[in-house]
């Protein structure tokens, strides 16, 4: 009977792959005699692309989880790749965990059935792209894309593929920010007519003064798409977000947390905004450059607008304000105007939204079920493009009107070519 059910599963992860065009190798099944219940062919083979800070966080929580089992790392710094092996291997206690330098062979080995990604934000398209192509289901980590080009050919390769997707956009599992937007979505607050987004104030500075390149780091391949420049010791495993060839800083990095939320509560998951403008302060001197300061508003077809700062202006967290009241949550903080908003119960006729039951939790369970996770593709796509079209509209110095349903920019052809961001070669989107 045991044996009966490990083909039945591993034949259901094949077969949920042929179903959208794209076939999965399955390895050769250990039999459950050997293994038990716990066999790797019971589980979801999966790998990790990315095993730095917010990596190694993600890896050790899906490792919690029974139903996976990891067979493979990729990581460009050989210090990261190898204590993650070391890590799996120690969790598992078989050793069949397999450490790489080029996603490329991870993805290639062919019996992976998902993988989860914890790159800088130049690295999330390509890598995305072939796990998609190659029947992978995928985690990835906010922001969803560089750009709005790469996030649109992530979401086409997702969609034309049938895969599942998870956007590390966890908030959405939390209770408190599902209340809040229960709260909006059925009218406590009234009609909605401006949301106020706090993200964090960035930081310049940073020598431009060339070091030489880590042991065990490939520099070449971390810079991948992004444009040449010499190792400058900026720690290339967090400080890379104040650099505008790899994030977008602060707004960029934060933007797909608390925008995430104000489109969750406005029901906005699937459009944006038809007008941008506003102001940034971006760094002259060092080497960080991405935006220290920032204030743009976005205005919706239905006459909403979202202002998005940094927190000198707006605090952390996203404020919805109505007609008749108010409501503001960010991480270990609800309030609302007026207060007794806090006590309200969603009743059995109400708006009641999508309940994750844990967000790594989920993007498994959506795995097994095929059913779309609480945070899939298209929704991380539309929430980090308010900050590009932001950032886009603070590059310019111009007011930009966009049409959410073509995404496209109208009238400006400068501003447009702002959309995607050009690759060093040998790479291609």
């Amino acid at each position: 009977m045991r044996e009966e059910r490990t083909l039945t599963r591993r034949r259901f992860l094949k077969g949920a792959a042929t179903a959208a065009g794209a076939v999965i190798a399955v390895p050769a099944i250990v039999p459950s005699s050997v293994l038990g219940a716990d066999a790797p062919s019971n589980k979801i083979l999966m790998g990790a692309i990315g095993v730095g800070g917010m990596g190694t966080g993600d890896l050790r929580e899906l490792l919690g989880d029974s139903r996976v089992h990891f067979v493979g790392i990729c990581d460009v710094d050989s210090g990261h790749r190898e204590r993650a092996k070391k890590h799996v291997n120690d969790k598992y206690g078989i050793g069949d965990c397999k450490a790489d330098l080029d996603f490329r062979e991870l993805i290639g080995r062919g019996d992976l059935n998902a993988i989860m990604t914890g790159l800088p934000d130049h690295w999330h398209a390509i890598p995305a792209i072939a796990a998609a192509k190659a029947g992978c289901d995928i985690h990835g980590q906010k922001p969803f894309a560089r750009s709005i080009r790469e996030g649109r050919a992530m979401c086409d390769a997702v969609h034309r593929y049938g895969r599942i997707w998870q956007t590390g956009s966890q908030q959405r599992s939390g209770g408190r920010f599902r209340f809040a937007c229960e709260l909006v979505r059925n009218g406590r607050i009234g009609k909605v007519h401006r949301v106020e987004v706090g993200l964090p104030t960035g930081g310049g500075g940073g020598s431009t003064a060339p070091k030489p390149v880590p042991g065990g780091l490939d520099w070449d391949f971390w810079l991948g798409p992004a444009p040449w420049r010499p190792y400058c010791g900026f720690g290339p495993h967090w400080k890379w977000r104040w650099i505008m060839d790899y994030s977008g800083g602060q707004l960029t990095d934060w933007c797909g947390h608390h925008v995430d939320i104000a489109h969750w509560g406005l029901g906005y998951d699937y459009t944006g905004p038809v007008e941008i403008a506003g102001k940034g302060n971006y760094p002259r001197d060092g080497l960080y450059d991405a935006p220290t300061e920032y204030n743009f508003t976005c205005k919706y077809k239905t006459g909403v607008e979202i202002n998005v700062t940094n927190d000198r202006i707006n605090p952390m967290g996203t404020k919805w304000i109505g007609d008749k009241g108010w409501v503001y949550v960010r991480r270990g903080q609800i309030d609302a105007n007026p207060k007794s908003l806090l006590r309200e119960k969603i009743g059995a006729g109400e708006i009641k939204l999508y309940n994750s039951g844990g967000h790594k939790r989920n993007f498994v369970d959506c795995i097994i079920s095929r059913k779309k996770t609480i945070c899939p593709a298209e929704v991380g796509h539309r929430s980090i493009s308010v900050g590009l079209l932001g950032e886009i509209a603070m590059l310019s110095g111009r007011k930009i009107k966009w049409n959410p349903d073509k995404e496209e920019i109208i009238n400006d052809p400068g501003a447009s070519e702002l959309l995607g961001r050009p690759y060093r070669e040998p790479w291609q989107l």
